[in-house]
């Protein structure tokens, strides 16, 4: 009978061929992940998630509150040149207090009208802003002061005239409870 011998050099090669096929395998697995994970972070699938409303714009806590009594920073979060800059003046000349005026300082693109980011607080001069710039959605964060920060997005069209004080009539609806 005569067998097969092989030698020990094509064994060798043999397994050390099958090895870096598991390992290129492996890497190639590894890097698809990575460039998926990141893709889907990159469109907001995965990550943290899109902030949620916490206040009602028709539930004011303190309806007394003046716009000078705001204090503002106006961020933009477009490709629009000059947005934030214009909106802040727009403000200013209904009596809000600009601090600052700028890029959105935590870089993220909004697709919506934009946010209305304040503290616990603030719930009182945020309400008050969403009520001249319609379409923002009001999301709260952990500041400790009661300023308001304004981040247009994407979708944004411009400042809503404030309603006017209309005395109450007989059978109006009143004001939402806190």
């Amino acid at each position: 009978m005569d067998y097969l011998h092989e030698s020990g050099v094509t064994i060798y090669r043999r397994r050390r061929r099958r090895r870096a096929i598991i390992t290129m395998t492996f890497v190639v697995l590894v890097l698809t992940g990575t460039v998926l994970y990141a893709a889907s972070y990159v469109q907001g699938l995965a990550g943290a998630p899109a902030p949620k409303a916490v206040v009602n714009v028709n539930c004011n806590p303190n309806p007394n509150i003046k716009p000078r009594e705001v204090t503002l920073s106006v961020y933009n979060a477009t490709g629009r040149t000059g947005l934030a800059a214009k909106v802040a003046t727009s403000l200013e000349k209904v009596g809000f207090k600009v601090d600052s005026v700028g890029n959105d300082p935590l870089g993220r693109t909004i697709l919506t009208a934009g946010e209305i980011r304040v503290g616990p607080t603030g719930a009182a001069g945020a309400i008050l802003v969403a009520k001249r710039l319609a379409g923002l959605t009001v999301v709260q964060d952990r500041r400790a002061d009661a300023t308001v920060d304004i981040v247009l997005g994407k979708k944004f069209r411009g400042l809503t005239l404030p309603p006017k004080a209309s005395a109450t009539k007989k059978g109006a609806t009143p004001t939402p409870k806190c």
